[in-house]
């Protein structure tokens, strides 16, 4: 036989709580619930099971035989469903006193480190592991389920708002990034087109600047010279220092790399945004491990945009 679909799991939870307490008003109290709900809950159980569990005496309702059978079943099914839902949460990683965040590389300089020391002084016992990747990478392992959240460049990827929430973080402009002895072109902004005989590493396909660094060529009418791909923008700006060649880089990277690597502020056509955000799934917005994170991140993007309305000239 097939169990009616109306017999929810909340209306077992209000019959075992009647069954406790052997009183409507009683039950009503104990679940925040008005005595009419209590009272619709089990007359519509009744009707769904469909056999007789209550009977009326005066203004009291009763349990019969029936009544009590079908409690040490109930008892059992919430008991079952309770360490089901519990166990499915750590499999996903929910409850646990550890949190997976995936990021970016060029975010691990500042922006990572801000948000975990934060995180540690509101959850000292939550253990953090991360991810460092490209924006395709952390997309990929967030929707598996291998990640808690990511920091990553919305610009540049494909974000589902249905399933996901994104906590917008600050906006980055895009600089060339050339070795200190390299001959630029005067002006204070760069034209791309200039740099047509110039060689440029870049970043591999999948990663936030990849993208930009495309676009940006095409804008300039030309295919760069690409003499080397790297996974990581550290190498990439290695290889820029030694003299390999150009590159394209978020402004964020010049605190660490303005005395050894010259960064010029692209002209007007070329010039890109990198809009960067926290990024997690919707149906985990009050998981009280990603909460700290949250707040956390929250609290910068207003320091952030406080820091940019003071000196409205500085670079993003």
């Amino acid at each position: 036989m097939k169990i009616d679909a109306d017999i929810s799991f909340r209306k077992l939870e209000i019959f075992i709580a009647f069954m406790a307490s052997g009183n409507i008003a009683r039950t009503a109290e104990q679940l925040s619930l008005s005595s009419v709900s209590v009272h619709r809950a089990l007359h519509t159980l009744e009707e769904n099971v469909r056999c007789p569990l209550f009977i009326h005496q005066g203004r009291s309702l009763k349990p019969l035989p029936a009544a009590h059978t079908l409690l040490e079943y109930a008892l059992e099914a919430v008991d079952t469903m309770e360490k089901g839902i519990f166990d499915a949460r750590q499999t996903a990683g929910l409850g646990q006193k550890r949190m997976r965040i995936g990021t970016l590389y060029s975010l691990t300089m500042e922006t990572v480190p801000r948000l975990i020391m934060g995180m540690k002084l509101r959850r000292p016992e939550l253990e953090l592991d991360l991810t460092m990747g490209s924006n395709q990478l952390l997309l990929k392992k967030l929707e598996l389920g291998e990640l808690d959240a990511i920091l990553l460049s919305v610009t540049d990827s494909q974000i589902d708002r249905r399933r996901h929430e994104v906590l917008p973080l600050f906006e980055d402009n895009i600089f060339l990034a050339a070795p200190r002895e390299a001959k630029l072109t005067d002006g204070a902004s760069a034209d791309l087109r200039d740099y047509r005989q110039q060689k440029f590493v870049s970043l591999a396909e999948g990663f936030a600047t990849f993208h930009g660094f495309q676009e940006a060529f095409g804008v300039a009418g030309f295919d760069a010279d690409i003499v080397m791909r790297v996974n990581d923008i550290f190498s990439m700006l290695s290889l820029v220092q030694a003299g390999v060649g150009f590159a394209l880089v978020p402004g964020r990277m010049r605190r660490v790399y303005e005395n050894s690597v010259r960064l010029l502020p692209l002209a007007e056509p070329y010039q890109m945004r990198q809009s960067i955000a926290i990024v997690f799934d919707r149906n985990r917005e009050h998981d009280p491990n990603l909460l700290p994170l949250v707040a956390e991140g929250r609290m910068y993007a207003r320091e952030v945009l406080a820091n940019a309305e003071r000196a409205p000239d500085a670079p993003a």
